[in-house]
């Protein structure tokens, strides 16, 4: 090996892999339980430490929110009537059939006969992605399979990432300092296999594959809803907006976004900055200004 083969070899690319198609999420709240297989499944598999099992007094949830060490977690929304306000008794009621069964259908059409609505939250791999466009060390990248990968060798922890997400999933580990969050387990794709929380999940409710036929089926399971007459499910983050792109983990939603900790029309910070980078150049051009007549009076 030559020296100048020698000098050069570190800074050489690697072969690029092969193209695949954009593979993500559909996530259908309907199907949730709120089991949290998906939860254990993910920190099973990535060798995640447990957040304590400490009780929040929020429902059934435990972990809180999205983290550094909690790369799935299962929201749960409890809505019942509200019998001290209302005048109403304090038992929920129920919506049942002659019968005497439950009538799901219309659980989820009315939401004051008492529903849950229950949804495993997940870093949401956005096709143009605030946090890989911010990352300055280029530690963020997009990987064959479209989705949003963090290289924590390569992340010095200045938290750029963690201020782009629109959605709050990115955050720092207290040991290492370093961003992570959920990698749609890289490994396990390259592999030809199903990430862990998918495969645990046992109502279906997390569906990977391919995002062109997730969205169709999901287009499908819409139209199945409003056909039972659930006309309140929606497709969230299927389809690009005016404001942001589309995410390649999407969501089926009965309720408004803020009801499940999602912002109602999420916006790229990048859209913004045009006017920083204005202010800067003139501030600069004002700066050079000043110490050339400086410069020319001195004389």
């Amino acid at each position: 090996m030559s020296l100048i083969t020698s000098l050069l070899y570190p800074f050489r690319r690697g072969a690029a892999p092969p193209a695949h198609r954009a593979m993500g999420f559909f996530t259908d709240t309907t199907l949730c339980i709120g089991c949290k297989a998906c939860e254990v499944a993910c920190k099973q598999w990535n060798q995640l430490p447990s957040d304590g099992f400490n009780f929040t007094g929020d429902s059934y949830d435990n972990t809180g929110t999205l983290s550094a060490t909690t790369w799935r977690h299962v929201r749960f929304v409890e809505q019942f009537p509200d019998a001290t306000r209302s005048g109403a008794s304090a038992e929920p009621v129920v919506a049942t059939r002659a019968d005497g069964t439950i009538d799901l259908d219309a659980l989820l059409r009315e939401p004051l006969a008492g529903r849950w609505l229950m949804m495993s939250d997940v870093c949401k791999h956005c096709s143009a992605a605030p946090c890989q466009m911010s990352c300055p060390t280029g530690a963020i990248v997009i990987n064959e399979f479209s989705d949003v990968y963090i290289q924590n060798d390569i992340c010095n922890g200045c938290g750029y990432c963690v201020a782009a997400c629109p959605f709050g999933v990115i955050t720092r580990s207290a040991s290492d300092g370093h961003a992570h969050k959920c990698t749609l387990c890289f490994d396990r794709q390259r592999d030809n296999l199903v990430p862990a929380c998918a495969k645990a999940c046992p109502t279906e409710s997390i569906q990977f594959g391919p995002v062109d036929e997730l969205r169709k089926r999901a287009r499908r399971r819409v139209g199945q809803l409003h056909e039972r007459g659930v006309t309140g499910a929606y497709l969230y983050g299927a389809e690009p907006t005016d404001t942001y792109s589309a995410l390649n983990a999407f969501f089926l939603l009965l309720d408004e976004p803020l009801k499940y900790g999602l912002p109602a029309a999420p916006e790229a910070p990048q859209r913004y900055v045009g006017g920083d980078y204005l202010r800067a150049v003139l501030g600069a051009l004002a700066w050079l200004t000043i110490a050339v007549l400086v410069l020319a009076y001195a004389r």
